[in-house]
């Protein structure tokens, strides 16, 4: 599988564990990259404002601004790929910081080659994603009942008014879309979405039900996005 050329990406890091924190510098300056540091939420973004950030790790419990503040408010101007750092006893936090615009999670103690994995993966996607905003393409929107997505100009409207997507969250809700009434398995989602072999599906459900708390009038009982129980997820054809 194709690694995304890493002297291109700038990642930063937000830990305020040093040791953690210098270890990953370490490891993915070795692979290239381009790395910039911050102990809290707030030098974090003050990074972020200073320079071009491709991707962020970033830990939740942090004194000063913790991970979930930061991601928050990095998400009102920036939608590069964060990938939060969690310990197992942050199971709550970790999937509010899904909920809130992270894209992933891995939970300590960890191994650089699964750091790598999920920052190679989330690098893939983002430059997909970013490359597709910058061509011009032949327009396809998908249209069902109130529930509209425009592929071409990455929007999406629910009776007329626009909804805010996480780049993430556009990209799975356009291959439901595509395929209105087709069930989708986690594994099927993820492995379209990413493009490579199903890990980590956890995520796909957090992120189900954050497109679902924005499209639906009662997320509660849905009237696009629906599960199918043991199966997958669907768009419910009108």
């Amino acid at each position: 599988m194709e690694q995304p050329n890493a002297k291109e990406f700038h990642i930063l890091i937000v830990e305020d564990d040093a040791e953690i924190r210098d270890g990953i510098e370490i490891f993915l300056m070795s692979q290239g990259y381009q790395v910039s540091k911050a102990a809290n939420g707030i030098e974090g973004l003050a990074v972020i404002e200073r320079q071009e950030i491709h991707l962020a790790i970033v830990d939740i419990m942090m004194p000063r601004m913790n991970g979930i503040t930061m991601t928050m408010k990095l998400r009102e101007t920036h939608d590069f790929p964060v990938i939060m750092l969690s310990a197992k006893s942050e199971e709550t936090d970790k999937v509010m910081g899904l909920n809130i615009g992270a894209d992933d999670y891995v939970t300590k103690p960890f191994t650089p080659l699964e750091l790598m994995a999920r920052v190679n993966s989330q690098l893939r996607r983002y430059t997909r994603f970013r490359n597709k905003n910058g061509q011009e393409q032949e327009e396809r929107v998908h249209i069902n009942g109130g529930l509209e997505l425009n592929e071409d100009t990455v929007e999406v409207l629910v009776d007329g008014k626009p909804v805010k997507l996480t780049p993430i969250e556009f990209k799975i809700l356009a291959l439901l879309m595509k395929h209105v009434g087709r069930v989708f398995s986690t594994d099927e989602i993820y492995e379209r979405v990413w493009n490579e072999k199903a890990v980590n599906t956890d995520s796909i459900m957090v992120h189900v039900r954050n497109i679902r708390e924005k499209i639906e009038i009662n997320p509660k009982e849905p009237e696009y996005l629906k599960v199918v129980w043991g199966v997958g997820y669907k768009i419910e054809k009108k």
